[in-house]
This record gives C-alpha cells, structure tokens and sequence, in this order.
C-alpha cells in the first residue's frame, strides 16, 4: 500500500500535511500502515486522474 498513489490521499491546507479522506480512526489507520494490509478505501490514482477529480 501506498498512500502517496491513492485518490483519497490529499494535501490538508487547514493541518498543513497530506491526509487520507477516508474517516478511519487512529486504530484503522495504524493497523493498515503497521500490517502491511491493503487498505479497503484504496483507489489507484495517477497524476491525470487526480488533476480530472479536483476539476
């Protein structure tokens, strides 16, 4: 898994940092990240289909 390629990933200007849309609690997020799992809200997003979901 990797955050950086996912559509849910974005930058949050209001927290200064990059966040996942999904709401996943603390619990999820870790377990997800420390397990090496595949998220379940995972969706591959390149640069082109990023820019077309902010337009």
């Amino acid at each position: 898994m990797n955050c950086e390629d996912c559509m849910n990933y974005y930058y949050d200007e209001e927290y200064d940092c990059y966040a996942c849309a999904m709401d996943l609690d603390q619990d999820e997020a870790e377990y997800f990240i420390s397990a090496k799992r595949q998220c379940p809200y995972f969706r591959f997003g390149d640069d082109y289909t990023i820019v077309k979901k902010q337009n």
